[in-house]
This record gives C-alpha cells, sequence and structure tokens, in this order.
C-alpha cells in the first residue's frame, strides 16, 4: 500500500475521531445539563472540555499526518533500483551456462523438471545450481503445483 492510500485513511479516521468527539461531547453536555444543579462552576463542566480539547488533538495530529502522507512527494533519492549485473560479470560454471542457455531457448521461462528431463542432470544436481543462479540474481523460481517454474530475470534476458 502507499503512503498516498494510507494518508486517506488517516484523513478519514481523523474526520471519524473528530465525529465521535463532537457526539460524546453533545450527549455528555445533555447529561450534565440535566444532572448538575451547580450551574457552569459544576465541576463536571471542566471534564468535558478536557475530553473535548483531548480528542480534538488527537483529531489534529491524525489529520494533520494524512495530509502530510496524501501531498509528500517521492523523490527519486528516496527509491533505489537495483539493477541485476550482466552476465558478462559474472563467473558462472560450465553447467550453469547450459541452464541458463536451456531458459533463454524456452523463452525465459521453463519447468524445473523439464530442466531435469532435457540436461540429463540429477534433480538434486539441478536444484543445487539452480540455488546459485538464484543466489547470483540471475534466475527466480515460482511454485507451480508439484514443481518449480523457473524464470530468467528480464535484465538477463538478452
Amino acid at each position: 500500500m502507499d503512503n498516498r492510500t494510507i494518508g486517506y485513511a488517516m484523513v478519514g479516521i481523523a474526520l471519524l475521531v473528530g465525529y465521535i468527539t463532537f457526539s460524546f461531547n453533545m450527549a455528555l453536555s445533555e447529561i450534565v445539563n440535566g444532572s448538575c444543579s451547580h450551574g457552569p462552576s459544576c465541576p463536571m463542566w471542566g471534564t468535558i472540555d478536557f475530553q473535548t480539547n483531548t480528542g480534538l488533538a488527537i483529531m489534529f495530529f491524525i489529520f494533520m499526518f494524512g495530509l502530510y502522507l496524501i501531498l509528500r512527494k517521492d523523490s527519486a533519492e528516496n527509491k533505489i533500483e537495483v539493477s541485476a549485473p550482466a552476465l558478462n560479470n559474472i563467473k558462472l560454471q560450465p553447467e550453469e551456462k547450459e541452464l541458463i542457455a536451456r531458459i533463454r531457448s524456452a523463452e525465459g521461462s521453463i519447468y524445473q523438471s523439464e530442466l531435469v528431463k532435457t540436461t540429463g542432470f540429477s534433480k538434486v544436481k539441478i536444484t543445487r545450481l539452480l540455488d546459485k543462479l538464484e543466489g547470483k540474481g540471475i534466475i527466480e523460481r515460482r511454485r507451480r503445483g508439484m514443481t518449480n517454474i523457473v524464470l530468467l530475470k528480464s535484465s538477463m534476458r538478452n
């Protein structure tokens, strides 16, 4: 969820807090008017004022923070782009190069079980090689049923 959406939610919550504070203040004022015989010097009026001011202060801070999130611009300095290194700069074993070639020939995605069939490597060896390639940021694996689909990262598709 982005900051702007959270900001709108916070403004909505602030308005809800304001409504609840206003409703509570009105109901409590009616109760004090009916039950207190001291008039304006009744200590219950001080309690109502304190509770109202506290509720309004909370509402104000939530509202202002929500506005801050809505109006804040995301600067390019806050965003960090991570680019994957080119394959030329990465030291690869011959088996890893073969797997990458097979994934490329399958248009960038292939089932892990298909790699086992086409390469002749064991399941364990394929898993270990894919673990290394995933650790180097070259491929990504996603679970599909009883197998994984192996995806060549877009920055590695030449």
